[in-house]
């Protein structure tokens, strides 16, 4: 019973640092941390303090900062500085927003995504 009772413990803690991916659609050119990214569909994977934007073979890693919010996103929404500077991006469905290190501190608009 003890061997099992270890080996749920550690599947458990796995499980909890594992990275959360969540799918995105960006419907226009986006920065992110340097790099432009094209639109289209976006696997986004974030673990810890880091965001990885994959599609296909390309992927881009951000520094983000992840806020949980009391009421549920209903869609996938984005922040943009400078016009195409990801500033932060509203995870649909859940509580969560990503902040972008290097988002700035004015926005000049959100855009919905899928």
């Amino acid at each position: 019973m003890k061997k099992f009772a270890i080996a749920f413990a550690t599947l458990a803690l796995a499980v909890a640092s594992a990275a959360t991916s969540h799918n995105v659609t960006l419907f226009q050119p986006t920065m992110v941390n340097g790099t432009e990214l094209k639109p289209g569909d976006y696997k986004v994977e974030v673990e810890g303090n880091k965001a990885i934007f994959k599609q296909g073979k390309k992927a881009v890693e951000a520094t983000v900062k992840v806020e949980e919010n009391t009421d549920k996103y209903g869609a996938n929404s984005a922040r943009y500085v400078d016009g195409s500077r990801l500033q932060e991006l509203r995870i649909g469905g859940t509580h969560t927003k990503l902040v972008f290190e290097n988002g700035g501190s004015a926005a000049t608009g959100g855009t919905d995504l899928k």
